[in-house]
């Protein structure tokens, strides 16, 4: 008996962990038409990083793919796909069927609904806000708001992540996809009711090429028709600072930094904005920062490429005037 017991120890042990064969799935973000969205590319240049090949989870039917995507599971979801319990169901469901070594997911809002989730019912633990892949299981993330890098080492059979859509440069596009039907359980927990979403001819703000923002040296919302005149002529977004956003000046939805959104626009300016760590951690990585700021101390000025020490009423109708 005590022979048979050593015997049945040299046995290779038969696990999820050992038939998992390097894949990665990324999961896409919704679309209100048949595109992949720009976090979902960047998602996938991430992933491209990852060995063995990409398989995509979509929610409605895209035209197109990145050639770097093997497969596509796309899942009938009724309208609930922005639910954290039908996204996450749907996850497991691709995660039995294909054995991922890996599932990627952009850091943006929707998922970060859905990624502690995700993570309690594979029973891994998430690495969140990736900025770079070093290698299969070792990844960089931000801490402190940008101001300490983590090199973060995963031992978990399946890597769960989110990457930093303004860390990886957009996948291409290019591909006629090759669609696979996944049926999932179905979401009793919740229903969709309704959402009530602004509409704007500017571009997203997450995406825009130039995006201006204003802070508390706007004095007033009515003032911030002065950079909507000047991004109007650039082409570009409008954004604001959380101290513009809770004094009432703007939505919420136009707030840049630690506790908004993330951007990385070709060319960033901004306007009566004293440069708090909370907004240059959520801006810090655009190719291009110009700030405009009576206060020749600001702390913008010290990430900004190019600084105008000059009142702002005065100097953005000038420049709007000459662009």
């Amino acid at each position: 008996m005590i022979a048979a017991f050593r015997q049945s120890l040299r046995r290779p042990l038969t696990t999820a962990t050992s038939l998992r064969c390097n894949s990665t799935l990324v999961i896409a973000e919704p679309t209100s038409n048949d595109t992949l969205a720009p976090a979902t590319l960047s998602a996938i240049t991430a992933a491209s990083s990852l060995p063995g090949p990409i398989s995509l989870l979509t929610f409605s039917p895209v035209s197109s793919v990145p050639s770097s995507v093997s497969n596509v599971l796309q899942v009938n979801t009724d309208g609930n796909s922005k639910l954290a319990e039908t996204v996450s169901n749907a996850v497991v469901a691709a995660n039995e069927q294909g054995g991922y070594s890996h599932v990627v997911c952009a850091a943006t809002k929707f998922g970060s609904n859905y990624l502690g989730r995700v993570g309690a019912m594979l029973g891994v633990s998430p690495v969140s806000d990736v900025v770079e892949v070093l290698s299969e299981n070792t990844f960089i993330r931000p801490l402190y708001a940008g101001n300490a890098l983590a090199k973060i080492t995963s031992s978990d059979s399946l890597k769960l992540i989110s990457v930093r859509p303004t860390a990886f440069d957009k996948a291409t596009s290019d591909t006629d996809p090759t669609s696979t039907p996944l049926d999932t359980q179905p979401n009793n927990l919740t229903s969709w009711l309704n959402e009530s979403v602004s509409k704007s001819e500017r571009p997203d703000l997450s995406s825009a090429s130039v995006v201006i923002s204003g802070g508390r040296g706007m004095k007033n919302g009515e003032n911030f028709a002065l950079l909507e005149k000047l991004a109007d002529k650039l082409g570009g977004a409008v954004g604001a600072s959380r101290a513009a956003v809770d004094a009432g000046f703007v939505p919420n939805d136009l707030q840049v930094g630690q506790t908004g959104k993330v951007v990385a626009p070709d060319l960033y300016i901004a306007v009566g904005i004293s440069g708090a760590i909370q907004h240059l951690s959520g801006m810090k990585d655009s190719k291009t920062i110009v700030a405009i700021n009576k206060d020749g101390e600001a702390p913008i000025f010290q990430v900004a490429d190019l600084g105008l020490v000059a009142d702002l009423f005065e100097a953005v109708p000038e420049l709007t005037e000459k662009v």
